[in-house]
């Protein structure tokens, strides 16, 4: 009798547990911000489709980071060890060029970022490798390089917490900011 009250205890308790638990994604203004720290629209689609919302469909002023991060794209991702651009990556700086050269008048600092492995002093390295790499890469598409700077935080401003593969890929990254 005694088992079975318990069991029937735990039960119930798992039940309320279950029914409070809900899969919470910070918003902005309207954007969800999905496992890799991008901005994504209501709709779930980076490009903006959510007309009448605000200037450009997410109330974020043209211009601003905000609009970067949610029409453009903000941050470009490495693989282990390596400041060299994916093609996924270069198609986000392709779309941050054409941002840039509607806002000429903007500057933007490129943030080089590693993940926790690594001496300190390596991943600054590779954190202004990284930064470099997109710089470069903003250049060739003809941004000048006077509006960009760079910048390696190294493994010092992670975008994920853990020791696993997944936070790893989240913080090898660049990421552009609106000076």
């Amino acid at each position: 009798m005694k088992l079975v009250t318990k069991l029937t205890g735990l039960l119930a308790v798992a039940v309320v547990l279950a029914g409070c638990t809900k899969d919470v994604k910070p918003v902005i203004d309207g954007a969800n911000v999905d496992g890799y720290g991008q901005v994504t629209g209501v709709d779930g689609n980076a490009n903006g489709n959510n007309v009448g919302y605000g200037e450009n469909g997410y109330g974020a002023g043209s211009g601003t980071q905000q609009d970067l991060v949610v029409n453009v794209g903000d941050r470009v991702f490495f693989g282990y060890d390596q400041a060299n651009l994916t093609a996924e990556g270069r198609s986000i700086l392709e779309r941050q060029s054409e941002w840039l050269k509607q806002h000429s008048n903007l500057r933007v600092t490129l943030e080089g970022h590693t993940d926790e492995r690594g001496t300190r002093e390596y991943n600054l390295a590779l954190g202004e490798k990284r930064a470099n790499s997109a710089r470069k890469y903003l250049m060739a598409l003809g941004v000048d390089g006077s509006r960009i700077e760079t910048l390696s935080y190294g493994k010092e401003r992670p975008a994920a917490l853990g020791a696993n593969a997944s936070a790893w890929a989240e913080n090898r990254r660049s990421v552009t900011i609106v000076d």
